[in-house]
């Protein structure tokens, strides 16, 4: 960049995009045969190193004009460049600066010499789009890049394995006869047409990835018919239009114009090593040159662009993609925007919970809404999107699919639950995906969502999957929970459906540490003040519950002003939490500091039932406990003030385990427990007296087995591997004691009792 006379300016960055994409192409020409074989660099090499900006120039005018339109006088190096056309050097204003010997040694020795670009596959260009960006570009415009296994288990679903069945259910037809030959010509000249007929759209298709590699398998499908028919016939081939499927039906939308030129690039190199695998199979010469011009991948802001605009006059057959992820709380205003701008009601207002959905579900909703209008028209359109599992957990689902039935009939095909993403760069973006392939129908095959009569959904001729890990089940119906169940949203709610005791939250400090005392500086604070020892109480949370950690805090609430004042320390931990709050940026903290001894919230029952906000997914069994008014309970637990042993033992049973697994959200792949979706909107049994005093006696098992090992940490009692068998035991003894309640058969599978509690939850939460 240093090179430009301006290198911060929009153009200067936009001129540097354009010349390394023109570079590059260059540089995989005239490896893979599309140039003769080191033109580019023997043409560079032959310049001095003041001359070379001037031979780039004069070069890249040259490919941008066919031979019949150039200077008949032009020097013999320019003169032998084919003609490329495709308008990659049809922009005259890109500008290149002066380039001294370093960079012009790097890309004839480093780039050329010693690097082979004929067999790169095109998808590496996302690698290379990631690496120019910071990581924070990257995170703010949440973008994640994609290794060709990941788009497989994306399109493969989608089309690529029934393209697949069709092609080998063809080729394995018999082909003994005359007859049988040309039945099965017919079908393959057919099957090569339908290759032809689709469109595909990313849109949000960063470096082309997506397109590149559905590209590559369009071809390849369309080389093994080729190569069928030559067997029977080389006759039966037109060569001069031997190719049938073409980049034109690949189009895609990137706010990035970088990689805008990078996937336009990445299309091109994969149709001409499309083109080699066509002549190998053909045994024929085929021009790759000049370049077909197509504007198909554009620039822009797909949640603000009209996509049926970008659509040809037939609509899209697929569309796929990788759209961003930025959570809720991490958006900018201009994403905040656009998720209110896209998830709007019939009347155009947002609805009231688009403010708190992840910013991949505008282009959920933006697919359904075209599908829907491309069915009214008779095109059936269909989707399938990786996306942040989040908008499968927790309340968000209610909030992303909800409108998505409500609005344009949505259903899912197929589902990929929770897995990690990985890119193919240096730098890999690990996060937690699901995959969802869905479609837009017209009439509506599952009526209700989030309460009511609950309906069966219509049979569908092609099964429905859903990939977990290396499982595939195949099943009746896939709700929004990835699951196979009914399709039931569960909303938040501030009270529970059933009578329960309320569950609230632990308490926060907004104090800035100023009233914690770590476990490490204990000793030290009673040495120098003993007589706080009695306003000094063990303070939990989640970490501190489950792993056996130490933690303290001041606990002044109604302490007398004269005993605070004999003690130095907390008094000057009290001065400073409310400097601390005074200097806030929050209004409700600086309102907190005129009463700096306390916590933020000041609940400390006799005794109470512990439920940590997170825990570990590897964890059969999310640990709970009970605790006496000696112990805080910070904000990163819930609590449970009149919680009984009954309680207790149903909620720390398989069946509410699987409840909570099924609903509850995720951070990354780990348990984030909520009051308002997990626990206020789970269906409690009604055991019979009997029934509840046999859990109460299975809960007390489980607390004595857990007494038997002191030393040991919740972490190690529930570590899957070293479980005591005790322990063990008398959980299972209590999953049944609450199966038994609930009226389910012993043991029975997780998919079977969480499709059973949404039922219950329908018909509790229907009068709600």
């Amino acid at each position: 960049m240093k090179e430009y006379n301006d290198p911060t300016s929009p153009q200067t960055s936009r001129s540097l995009n354009v010349l390394c994409v023109r570079l590059v192409f260059c540089l995989y020409a005239e490896d893979a045969g599309v140039f003769e074989r080191g033109q580019f660099h023997d043409y560079l090499k032959s310049f001095a190193v003041k001359d070379a900006r001037r031979a780039l120039l004069d070069l890249f005018q040259v490919l941008n004009r066919p031979k019949e339109e150039r200077d008949p006088y032009l020097d013999d190096r320019l003169a032998a460049f084919p003609y490329v056309n495709g308008g990659l050097f049809a922009d005259a204003d890109v500008e290149i600066p002066r380039l001294n010997k370093k960079i012009l040694d790097v890309l004839l020795r480093d780039a050329s010499e010693n690097f082979d670009w004929s067999g790169i596959s095109p998808t590496i260009f996302g690698s290379v789009f990631e690496s120019a960006l910071n990581p924070e570009t990257r995170r703010a415009g949440g973008m994640h890049y994609t290794s060709v296994e990941n788009i497989r288990k994306v399109v493969e679903p989608l089309f690529l394995e029934a393209l697949n069945d069709e092609l080998s259910e063809i080729l394995s037809a018999p082909a003994k006869s005359a007859s049988d030959k040309k039945a099965r010509n017919a079908r393959l000249a057919e099957f090569r047409r339908k290759l032809a007929s689709f469109t595909f759209f990313d849109p949000a298709c960063g470096s082309g990835n997506f397109l590149t590699e559905t590209y590559i398998s369009l071809r390849r499908l369309e080389n093994e018919a080729l190569r069928a028919i030559s067997n029977d016939q080389k006759s039966l081939l037109n060569v001069a239009d031997v190719v049938q499927v073409s980049i034109g039906q690949f189009y895609g939308i990137e706010i990035n114009g970088f990689a805008v030129a990078v996937a336009q690039t990445a299309l091109w190199i994969a149709e001409s090593q499309m083109l080699r695998e066509t002549e190998d199979v053909l045994q024929v010469e085929l021009d790759f040159l000049p370049l077909k011009r197509y504007a198909n991948v554009v620039e822009g802001n797909a949640l603000r662009l009209d996509w049926r605009e970008l659509a040809p006059s037939d609509g899209f057959s697929f569309i796929i993609g990788n759209p961003p992820f930025v959570g809720y709380s991490n958006q900018s205003e201009p994403q905040k925007a656009d998720i209110l701008s896209v998830y709007v009601d019939e009347r155009g207002k947002p609805y009231k919970t688009a403010g708190k959905i992840d910013y991949v579900a505008g282009w959920y909703f933006k697919a359904a809404e075209l599908m829907r209008a491309e069915r009214e028209r008779g095109v059936a359109t269909r989707t399938a999107f990786v996306s942040t599992n989040s908008i499968t957990q927790g309340e968000q689902v209610a909030a992303v699919w909800k409108p998505l039935r409500d609005r344009f009939n949505v259903e899912i095909e197929f589902a990929r639950r929770t897995f990690r993403w990985d890119s193919e760069s240096s730098d890999k973006a690990h996060v937690h995906c699901v995959i969802v392939g869905f479609k837009a129908s017209l009439s509506p095959e599952v009526l209700n969502w989030g309460g009511g009569k609950m309906e069966t959904p219509k049979s569908n001729p092609a099964p429905k999957r859903i990939f977990d890990g290396d499982r595939v089940e195949i099943v009746q119906n896939i709700n929004a929970y990835l699951l196979d169940g009914p399709n039931v949203l569960v909303e938040s709610r501030n009270k529970s459906l059933c009578d329960v005791p309320p569950m609230v939250y632990g308490n926060k400090p907004v104090d800035g540490g100023a009233l914690i005392i770590e476990a490490a500086d204990y000793d030290e604070f009673i040495r120098l003040e003993p007589s706080a020892k009695k306003y000094i109480k063990n303070l939990l949370g989640a970490a501190e519950f489950i792993n056996g950690k130490k933690r303290y805090c001041l606990w002044l609430v109604g302490i007398a002003p004269s005993e605070l004042r004999k003690m130095p320390l907390a008094m000057e931990r009290v001065a400073r939490c409310r400097a601390i709050r005074e200097a806030s940026v929050d209004a409700g903290a600086r309102k907190l500091a005129s009463r700096p001894t306390e916590f933020r919230d000041v609940n400390n029952p006799d005794a109470y039932l512990i439920v940590p906000r997170h825990s570990s997914e590897n964890r059969r069994y999310i640990p709970f406990g009970f605790l006496s008014s000696e112990t805080i309970a910070s904000d990163a637990v819930l609590i449970i003030p009149d919680a009984t042993l009954y309680h207790f033992g149903v909620m720390t049973s398989s069946v509410h385990m699987a409840w909570t697994r099924a609903v509850c959200g995720r951070l990354k792949s780990d348990y984030r427990y909520s009051a308002t979706v997990v626990y206020n909107n789970f269906p409690w049994p009604t055991p019979t007296d009997a029934q509840r005093a046999e859990i109460e006696r299975t809960a007390r098992e489980i607390l004595d087995a857990r007494a038997l090992y002191p030393e040991s940490s919740l972490a190690d009692l529930y570590d899957e591997l070293v479980m005591p068998q005790e322990l063990r035991d008398a959980h299972r003894c209590n999953d049944a004691a609450v199966e038994r309640a609930f009226g389910f058969p012993k043991g029975a599978p997780e998919p079977f009792v969480v499709a059973e509690l949404m039922k219950r939850y329908s018909e509790l939460s229907a009068g709600k």
